[in-house]
């Protein structure tokens, strides 16, 4: 047996072949003297606006305050209510939660575990019929595992019931639709993270909000400086100081020309999991097209402890992603406990992520395959 482990993510090697070129980047800020919302940002944000394929790209602190800040700017406040998804790690629930509004907690797709559109219908027809309806201001769309939803449905759905709709695109940077449009794209303003571990990642947090209305970008720039609409003027409530830094974005603009690339390896090795692995005991996602970037490849078992036993005693990282649905936190436990997810609340304790990051060696996806297939 090999007894090199195989993490499941390694930052140092992804970051290693980059070193002088992130070296220099620091240096030129250095050099800049202008360490906020200088022109490294403005080129990053220019940069990354035309990779999205929208006009206007604003760059915040963290993938959170682009999700809190983006609803915002689309008019979410105190008593509006969000259809968002619970198999997110609490992210864009915090995000609702923090605008004053309510999440309405829809269940996703088996084996895609996005939101699902019958579902989300279900919930606008529900919340009519019981006079309650017009509460409901917004979709909040989470690409999870890097996989698009099904935004052809979504925003049919959206546009029927004069909805909004906010794209969590923080594990999607790069997933395309068969259209061409990018994550990002498809909805009213979108939000992304640029935590080290994500497609794109900084070395440190960042964050970015994407848009093509001038409006909702003009918001997002107030949001994420104080609320300003001058130096001093408080124009908007519920801003804050939430700025990418020069440093981070000076990093990102090294980074953003090989994403794609990245993506592709992350592709090839989910592609070669779903050829190879054969177990009775674990069932595989849908095989990956452009739509999915591969963020994180989650395979499900009714064994899932057993699981992850046999990978570590074969060296393997595994990781659950997630564990606890929105619903079922400890401190919304009670708020919600009428709430019932069955999609969502199976996937929780089935779902288990397996190495999957763009240096991965050849060798290391093929220990993982023939692991797999000895469970």
């Amino acid at each position: 047996m090999n007894s090199q482990l195989i993490p499941i993510n390694s930052l140092q090697r992804h970051v290693a072949a980059l070193q002088d070129a992130l070296v220099q980047a620091v240096g030129d800020v250095i050099a800049s003297g202008h360490f906020v919302l200088g022109s490294h940002v403005a080129a990053f944000e220019a940069e990354f606006a035309a990779y999205c394929g929208v006009d206007h790209c604003v760059g915040v602190a963290n993938g959170t305050d682009a999700l809190e800040l983006a609803l915002k700017a689309a008019g979410i406040g105190a008593g509006d209510k969000v259809v968002v998804a619970a198999n997110a790690a609490m992210y864009g629930t915090t995000a609702v939660l923090a605008c004053g509004a309510e999440p309405v907690f829809v269940d996703v797709l088996p084996g895609e575990a996005t939101l699902d559109p019958k579902a989300i219908e279900a919930v606008f027809q529900n919340h009519a019929d019981e006079r309650s309806g017009a509460g409901i201001k917004a979709i909040l769309v989470t690409h999870l595992y890097g996989r698009l939803a099904r935004m052809t449905d979504i925003c049919h759905i959206a546009r029927t019931h004069g909805a909004m709709i906010v794209e969590d695109c923080a594990q999607a940077h790069g997933a395309r639709a068969g259209d061409g449009r990018r994550a990002g794209a498809f909805g009213d303003i979108a939000s992304f993270s640029f935590y080290p571990t994500k497609n794109l990642g900084a070395i440190g947090d960042g964050g970015a909000i994407v848009c093509n209305d001038p409006v909702l970008a003009m918001r997002a720039r107030q949001l994420r400086q104080y609320g300003w609409g001058g130096k001093y003027e408080n124009a908007l409530m519920g801003g804050r100081n939430s700025r990418l830094d020069e440093i981070q974005a000076a990093m990102l603009l090294v980074m953003l020309p090989r994403l794609d690339a990245w993506n592709a390896r992350r592709r090839q090795i989910a592609r070669r999991y779903f050829e190879g692995i054969r177990s009775d005991s674990i069932e595989l996602p849908p095989v990956v097209g452009e739509g999915d970037v591969a963020h994180l490849y989650v395979v499900r078992s009714d064994r899932r402890t057993a699981l992850r036993e046999h990978l570590s005693a074969h060296g393997i990282q595994s990781d659950v992603h997630y564990p606890v649905p929105d619903h079922r936190q400890p401190c919304h436990a009670l708020r919600y406990a009428h709430v019932v997810l069955p999609t969502t609340e199976r996937d929780a304790g089935r779902v288990l992520s397996l190495p999957c990051f763009p240096e991965m060696t050849d060798d290391e996806v093929s220990r993982v395959i023939d692991a797999c297939s000895r469970f």
